[in-house]
């Protein structure tokens, strides 16, 4: 990542945390990602030649930039859902600033309704929105991936309950590989290969 990128994103993700340290009202807050845990995503991301990325919770940009880093790479796209307009905006900025806005499909609204209604395949979703509506967006998403799919959740170790419906729905998913990373505040990590598909592993235990 070029410097100047890296400059931006440290910008931020300074802002955002200085944002949230100020503000009560959750809505408000950016709750971005921890910086090693967005340049795991980016690594994964990159090293799996990703193409087609579906993030649930742009806030304001600073995960959607280093995943859109990574189509740049691998000459991708990424679909980046939001549900707040303010902070949708201002993702937008920011992702014309670090020059990646071409790689982004900003997408505004309920999560739950978007993901209905999208095509796919995907080979890497990212949920970093609201976890109570994420074993929803699951069960609808699963015909939708790619063969060979990364899924992946934050917050695993910060918010166990909040969290849980989501594990448990990733947990009776046939022929995917399940771990919990704990890098910043706890990643998610489920992956299914092509061969498993082939074999006729796709759907629900």
């Amino acid at each position: 990542m070029k410097p100047q990128l890296l400059d931006l994103l440290a910008s931020i993700e300074r802002h955002g945390r200085e944002n949230d340290d100020r503000e009560s009202d959750r809505a408000r807050k950016m709750l971005n990602l921890e910086p090693e845990t967005a340049q795991l995503l980016s690594i994964l991301a990159r090293s799996a030649r990703t193409k087609r990325v579906l993030e649930i919770g742009t806030s304001n940009g600073y995960s959607t930039i280093y995943l859109a880093s990574a189509m740049a790479e691998t000459d991708g796209k990424i679909i980046s859902i939001e549900r707040s307009p303010d902070k949708q905006t201002m993702a937008r900025e920011n992702l014309i600033r670090a020059g990646l806005l071409d790689y982004v499909d900003l997408r505004l609204g309920e999560a739950t309704a978007i993901v209905s209604e999208l095509t796919g395949p995907f080979d890497f979703v990212f949920f970093d929105g609201d976890r109570s509506s994420a074993p929803e967006q699951v069960r609808l998403l699963l015909p939708k991936l790619a063969p060979t799919v990364l899924m992946l959740a934050d917050n695993v170790l910060s918010h166990p309950a909040e969290i849980a419906g989501y594990l448990s729905a990733v947990a009776g998913l046939k022929g995917f590989e399940h771990m919990v990373v704990p890098v910043g505040k706890g990643l998610s990590l489920a992956y299914r290969s092509a061969a498993c598909t082939a074999e006729g592993a796709v759907g629900v235990e």
